[in-house]
């Protein structure tokens, strides 16, 4: 009875998915450029400084990545700050954003080979109006089961909400997926709640882990 209760439980926790953040895993900084830093060529562009550029941006940023704010209302304000056009910002921002990633094109052929393997896969990242235009193209949403964007759902990592939606959307536990982000703050309340996590640092780091963690790769 209690082999059956450890099979049982084991069959449960399997891993049934893969979840993904964009920025630092599946969008990598373009190594092509020396400084992979948007705001910076952002500054450059308006001829002002980092302090009086985030002074300017920083509460309306904050407020966009979470959805709180319209993409116009927030070019709007930013531009005013920074005395420049929405139009001029919004394109500044754009070739930014394409200049400074680059698509993590092995990542990305990992991701429909393993759900050709019956796994789900989802996105969950933080984004803006903008860096979501920029870095997600639109054969995104097909390779994925789930994706949860934090401007389109009003809230954004770390708050463990953002967790739950993606959980919800998978229809699985917590022990049934790996998260995989590059930053420890983000993999703290994931871990949290039981979800398996890697901290991505490379292809080849992230793939061994799952291996590790018993996802069937082959």
């Amino acid at each position: 009875m209690k082999l059956k209760k450890e099979t049982k439980s084991r069959k449960n926790n399997r891993i049934k998915a893969l979840i993904f953040d964009v920025g630092g895993v599946l969008q990598l900084g373009n190594p092509s450029f020396d400084n992979p830093n948007v705001h910076i060529f952002v500054t450059r562009k308006l001829n002002t400084n980092l302090d009086q550029y985030f002074d300017s941006i920083d509460t309306v940023y904050a407020k966009a990545i979470e959805g709180n704010i319209s993409e116009k209302k927030a070019l709007d304000i930013m531009a005013k700050n920074l005395r420049t056009t929405p139009k001029n910002l919004k394109k500044f921002y754009l070739q930014a954003y394409k200049k400074y990633y680059i698509l993590n094109k092995e990542l990305l052929e990992f991701v429909i080979k393993i759900r050709r393997k019956g796994y789900k896969t989802a996105i969950l990242s933080d984004q803006w109006y903008l860096s979501k235009k920029a870095l997600f193209p639109k054969d995104f949403y097909n390779k994925f089961d789930a994706t949860i964007i934090s401007c389109d759902v009003g809230i954004r990592k770390p708050n463990p909400k953002i967790y739950d939606i993606v959980l919800r959307k998978l229809r699985l536990k917590p022990s049934q997926t790996v998260f995989i982000d590059n930053q420890k703050w983000n993999i703290a309340p994931a871990k949290k709640l039981g979800m398996k996590t890697i901290l991505f640092k490379n292809n080849r780091q992230t793939i061994n882990d799952l291996k590790k963690l018993d996802v069937k790769l082959k």
